[in-house]
C-alpha cells in the first residue's frame, strides 16, 4: 500500500440485501472525520511535527533534568503518563528521538509516525450501506428473539442464544471498545453505553467533552459495528449481541485521518486501567507499523510503550482481547512479508521474523489473540493463525461462497450495528474480537470477583475445542490454502478452542 489507510483489521459493510451475491473483499475502509474536540487542540504550530514517545521509568513522575533535556530538543510535552514512565511529545526536531535517547533515564524514545500532525480536514468516503426498510421487515423471528436476531449464525457458534436463557451478564461489567468511536445514541446501544468509562483519546491525552466518544458521519462504523457485537440490547429492537447485559464505553483512539498511533492506544489502556474497564476490545494495529522491529530504535519505543499501557491496564484487573489480522500470515513461522509497513510514509516489502517484530496490541504479552471462523466453524478464509500465537477463536464471518450459514440466515458475515441506528454485515477478525471480549465479560460477570488472570484462564478452560481442519482447502480449487499445527485442543487455527458463552455464565 502506498497510501494512507486506516490500520484497523480489515472489516467491510455489506447491506443485507448484497451480502449473497457480494464476494467478501477484505480492503482497508478509507475513513475520514470531521474535526473532534481532541484533533482541534491541533495547532498550525504542528504542520511539520512529529509525535513521540518518551519512556523513563514509571512511578517518578518526569524527572526535572528529563523534562530540561525534552525542551531543549525542541519538544512540548502533550501529557505523561507517571504511572507507567509514558510520556507524549510533540517535536518538529528530526534529531528529537536520537537526542532524547543519550539522557541518562530514558529508557527508550521513537517517533510514533512517519508523517507530519494531520491538519484539520475531512476526507468523505460516504456512508456505508445498510439495510433498508423493506429488509429490516424482511426478517421473521420467533418469540422472546430480537428483529434480526435470525440472521445472526454468529450467536448459535458459540452457544449464546442458549447463554442469553441463563444470564445476559451484567451490567456492572464494562467492555471498553478501543477503536473508531462508538455511536451511543443507538437504539441498540443507548441502553447498554458507559458513559463515566467513555473518552476521546485520539491526541493521546484524554478528552471527555460530552460525544468526544462518538464517530463523525464521515468517520468509519467499524467502532459502533463492535460495541453492537458485544452488548446490543435484547429489547425487541434490532439484533441482539454476546453479552446483552453488560455495559460498552466507547475509547476513540482512531484519529481523523483514521490511524491508531501510538500515543493514543496507550492513552486508551491507561483510561481503561484507571475506570472500572473489565474487558478491552482491540480489533487494529497500532500505526504505522504492521510489524514493530525491536532492533530499531523508534520502534522498540513504540513496543514499549504500548506494552507498559496493556500491562497496566491488565494489573489493574481489565482483560485485554486482540485480533489476530487478515492477512493469512502464519504468525509462527520464520519470516513474513510486510508490504503496508510505514503505511503513513513509504512502505517497502520488508521481510520480518514475526517472533522478534511484533503486531502490537495483538502478539504482546498477556493480551488475548483471537483468530476468526466463518459460518461453518472452520478458519476464515482471511484470518492470520500460529501455533502459540493464536489463543482461541470465534466467529469474525467469511465469504458466503466458502462458508455458507444454515437458513435462515443469508450471509455469511457479521451482523451489527452502524451509526444513525442503522444495521450492516462486516467481517474480519476485527468481528472475532468483540465475540471473545463479550464471552470474557460474561465470565466476569459469573465471577464478579474473578482476577484478569482468572478470567483469561476460565475463557480458555470453558472452549470446545477445535481440531485442526486438514487439509484446508477454504476455496475448493485442490491447493492447501494454509496448514494447521498441533493437537485439538490447542493448535495454530483456533488456539486452545472456539470460545462457548453458554459454559461462560454456567461453569
Amino acid at each position: 500500500m502506498t497510501a494512507p489507510h486506516p490500520r484497523y483489521r480489515r472489516a467491510i459493510a455489506i447491506p443485507l440485501g448484497m451480502a449473497t451475491a457480494t464476494a467478501l473483499a477484505f480492503l482497508p475502509n478509507g475513513t475520514a472525520a470531521a474535526v473532534d474536540s481532541a484533533s482541534a487542540a491541533t495547532t498550525a504550530a504542528d504542520a511539520s511535527s512529529l509525535s513521540y514517545v518518551v519512556n523513563v521509568r514509571p512511578g517518578h513522575g518526569t524527572a526535572t533534568h528529563v523534562k530540561k533535556a525534552i525542551a531543549e530538543a525542541g519538544g512540548t510535552i502533550v501529557t505523561s503518563y507517571d504511572e507507567i514512565g509514558v510520556i507524549v511529545v510533540h517535536s518538529a526536531n528530526p534529531d528529537f528521538a536520537r537526542t532524547l535517547r543519550t539522557v541518562p533515564g530514558v529508557e527508550s524514545a521513537g517517533n510514533t509516525r512517519n508523517a507530519p500532525l494531520p491538519a484539520q480536514s475531512t476526507t468523505d468516503m460516504g456512508a456505508p450501506q445498510a439495510l433498508t426498510a423493506e429488509e429490516l421487515k424482511g426478517v421473521q423471528h420467533a418469540a422472546g428473539q430480537d428483529p434480526l436476531e435470525p440472521l445472526q449464525w454468529d450467536l448459535a457458534a458459540i452457544k449464546a442464544d442458549k447463554a442469553h436463557e441463563k444470564s445476559l451478564g451484567s451490567p456492572k461489567v464494562t467492555v471498553g471498545v478501543i477503536d473508531t468511536g462508538v455511536d451511543d445514541t443507538h437504539p441498540d446501544i443507548a441502553p447498554n453505553f458507559n458513559r463515566d468509562a467513555s473518552v476521546n483519546c485520539v491526541s493521546g491525552k484524554p478528552d471527555t467533552t460530552d460525544g468526544a466518544w462518538r464517530p463523525s458521519a464521515s468517520e468509519s462504523p467499524h467502532g459502533t459495528h463492535v460495541a453492537g457485537e458485544i452488548a446490543a440490547a435484547k429489547n425487541g429492537v434490532g439484533m441482539t449481541g454476546v453479552a446483552p447485559g453488560v455495559k460498552v464505553a466507547g475509547i476513540k483512539v482512531a484519529n481523523p485521518n483514521g490511524y491508531f498511533y501510538t500515543e493514543a492506544v496507550v492513552c486508551g489502556f491507561v483510561w481503561a486501567a484507571e475506570h472500572g474497564v473489565d474487558v478491552t476490545n482491540n480489533s487494529y494495529y497500532t500505526d504505522p507499523w504492521y510489524f514493530n522491529c525491536t532492533d530499531d530504535p523508534d520502534q522498540k519505543a513504540l513496543v514499549d510503550a504500548v506494552t507498559r499501557a496493556a500491562r497496566f491496564a491488565e494489573r489493574k484487573g481489565t482483560v485485554n482481547v486482540a485480533a489476530a489480522g487478515n492477512d493469512k500470515y502464519d504468525l509462527a513461522s520464520d519470516s513474513v512479508t510486510d508490504p503496508s509497513s510505514p503505511n503513513d510514509g513509504t512502505p517497502s516489502n520488508r521481510v520480518v521474523d514475526p517472533s522478534k517484530c511484533l503486531d502490537i496490541p495483538t502478539q504482546l504479552p498477556g493480551v488475548v489473540t483471537v483468530a476468526a471462523t466463518g459460518a461453518k466453524g472452520i478458519k476464515s478464509s482471511f484470518s492470520n493463525y500460529g501455533l502459540g500465537v493464536i489463543d482461541v477463536a470465534a466467529p469474525g464471518g467469511d465469504s458466503t461462497r466458502y462458508q455458507a450459514p444454515a437458513p435462515p440466515a443469508t450471509s455469511g458475515l457479521i451482523l451489527g450495528t452502524l451509526p444513525g441506528g442503522k444495521w450492516g454485515y462486516m467481517a474480519g477478525t476485527s468481528m472475532a474480537s468483540p465475540h471473545v471480549a463479550a464471552v470474557a465479560a460474561l465470565i466476569k460477570s459469573t465471577h464478579p470477583h474473578a482476577s484478569a488472570a482468572l478470567v483469561k484462564a476460565l475463557l480458555y478452560a470453558e472452549v470446545d475445542g477445535t481440531a485442526c481442519t486438514d487439509p484446508y482447502d477454504i476455496d475448493g480449487d485442490g491447493k492447501v490454502d494454509a496448514v494447521c499445527e498441533g493437537p485439538r485442543n490447542y493448535n495454530g487455527f483456533y488456539g486452545w478452542g472456539t470460545v462457548d458463552a453458554l459454559d461462560a455464565v454456567t461453569k
